[in-house]
């Protein structure tokens, strides 16, 4: 039964000034807690954001986060400024826990005019943790720049921001609301993405694998696919109660740090390559849009992964009919490149971020697309998806019948091997980053021929990418060094942190079919991470001696 409140007000609140910090990244407006607490600061972006998106007033909006601190109270606020702006319709999730390829697959099936998607993905949470704020478009997907653009100009000029004061439902259960003009939707997060994935994977083969003699542990860091993994892995998949681990979503991840990684994943990488006890593992995000995979004593690299499910596709029914094209982010390994090119499919390379890819599905240019930082999705929805990695992975297992090293062993005897790492090295001074970077961009020019790693580089650039749908120029997203063996180092400076700048080193070599496919990757890479070091001064610039996270 629908409830309301009385008509409220709106009010207008004015700012003394506005912000000049809200210019948001690749992934939304990310900062700490304490910053998104002070007095307007939130209230501002959402009211930059409304003045921006497209069809406000009268539109539909979908809402929902990973549960962090802060969740409760930004839909509290960004429900009444909806109320304030004239939204006709909010649909929002009780808890408020919706993950981000949930919000995407909402989004496009009520034909919302977009999403806010409260969560700073893999970032930790809790009141010395980050908060943040995403903007989805209509399509699904992550707000083009244009939008964020516009979004971070009209926050520098703001005045003011509306708002109505009343009361906003509890979100403790489903049901429908009304504040002021405002009808709102508290519906269950889960069901909705749950039939997506059933009209794409054979429930009953997974099924029948997992009720057999197939243990599987899934790590949900205490972030938001907990519900949903529990309602698919244990409940409709019949895998054991025990199954899903740290499936509570905790305001701060249980003091954990929720990147599925070898190394903030640790736990559950320790089960699975430490002994013998499970077949298969996986993790997601805060968020619920990365993944990571494990098999018996086997770490699959990401972009490896984009590469099996690729050349795999035709086993799940969702793709029987066949891949329109596939797409990798720059710093992503060349692995699918392969697979795309025996499969006479095109293979397209972009620009980290996913709102690249979704130029490309809406254009049914491709249908699989992955990043190496944990990011799989297709075009199901117009996100990367951790949960629908994951059971794809298992419609692989379920259908070969081998183990996940076995299907990597596999893949590499028919494809070659691209050894592949990214060195993460964490929360440096901005200013150290910012001239290690500046210098070797400097440089660029004058290493083409030059040797590195008894090797010639024979391009040195600043990755630029031109639209093929829309003719767009994205230019400064990372500097390359190719190597005249196919070799490749990248450097990247990332803007998904929120202290100091974060430093990424690619390194990838390629061995084919007949070479050593057995190697440790670091040992296989390990002239290159030395000549990168040494070319751009990482250790004595930064003063670390060896990355935060190696993956």
């Amino acid at each position: 039964m629908a409830t309301s409140s009385p008509s409220p007000s709106v009010r207008q609140v004015l700012l003394s000034a506005p912000f000049s910090d809200q210019k948001p990244g690749t992934s939304g407006l990310r900062k700490s807690s304490r910053q998104f607490e002070q007095p307007h600061y939130l209230e501002s972006f959402v009211e930059a954001m409304f003045q921006v998106v497209p069809g406000v007033a009268g539109g539909t909006l979908i809402l929902g986060g990973d549960g962090r601190y802060g969740n409760r109270r930004a839909i509290d606020v960004i429900t009444r400024m909806a109320a304030a702006h004239g939204v006709a319709r909010l649909i929002t999730t009780t808890g408020g826990i919706l993950s981000t390829p949930a919000a995407s697959n909402l989004i496009r099936k009520h034909q919302a005019i977009g999403g806010i998607i409260l969560s700073a993905s893999h970032n930790p949470g809790g009141p010395e943790g980050d908060f943040g704020v995403k903007v989805n478009g209509a399509n699904g997907g992550p707000a083009p720049e244009s939008i964020t653009d516009a979004i971070y100009s009209a926050t520098t000029q703001l005045e003011g921001y509306r708002i109505v004061d009343g009361e906003t439902p509890s979100l403790e259960a489903p049901g429908t609301y009304a504040l002021g003009g405002l009808s709102i939707e508290v519906i269950d997060g889960v069901d909705d993405y749950v039939s997506l994935l059933q009209g794409l994977f054979d429930f009953d083969a997974i099924s029948q694998m997992l009720r057999g003699d197939f243990p599987i542990a899934f790590d949900a860091m205490h972030a938001v696919t907990g519900p949903y993994a529990s309602r698919l892995l244990e409940g409709l998949l019949g895998a054991p109660a025990g199954t899903v681990r740290n499936g509570i979503p905790l305001e701060d991840f249980g003091g954990g740090h929720p990147d599925p990684n070898l190394t903030y994943a640790h736990e559950l990488a320790e089960l699975l390559m430490g002994s013998d006890a499970y077949r298969f593992g996986a993790a997601c995000d805060g968020d619920g849009d990365r993944n990571m995979i494990l098999g018996q004593r086997c770490f699959v690299n990401p972009s490896d992964s984009l590469a099996v499910l690729t050349a795999n596709a035709g086993l799940a029914p969702g793709y029987v009919g066949g891949l329109a094209g596939v797409a990798r982010s720059m710093p992503t390994s060349a692995a699918v490149d392969v697979v795309a090119k025996d499969l006479d499919i095109p293979c397209f390379e972009t620009p980290t971020g996913w709102k690249f890819f979704g130029n490309l599905l809406d254009a049914g240019r491709i249908t699989l697309c992955g990043e190496e930082s944990f990011g799989t999705g297709s075009d199901h929805i117009r996100e990367k998806d951790g949960l629908w990695a994951v059971l794809f992975w298992l419609q692989i297992l379920a259908v070969r019948r081998c183990s996940v090293a076995e299907v990597m062993t596999s893949h590499w005897s028919r494809y070659g091997r691209h050894y592949y790492s990214r060195h993460d090295y964490e929360a440096i001074a901005s200013d150290r980053a910012h001239g290690l970077y500046d210098r070797l961009k400097g440089m660029l020019p004058s290493l083409v021929g030059a040797s590195f790693a008894g090797r010639s580089i024979t391009t040195a650039d600043d990755f630029s990418y031109v639209d093929p749908v829309d003719g767009s120029l994205t230019s400064g997203q990372g500097l390359r060094l190719l190597l005249d063996d196919g070799s490749r180092v990248v450097f990247r400076l990332s803007g998904t942190g929120t202290q100091g700048a974060t430093l990424r080193l690619y390194l990838e070599s390629y061995v084919g079919t007949g070479g050593n496919l057995d190697q440790d990757p670091q040992q296989a890479l390990g002239d290159l991470i030395t000549a990168a070091d040494q070319l751009a001064e990482i250790r004595s610039r930064t003063g670390m001696e060896q990355p935060t996270v190696i993956t």
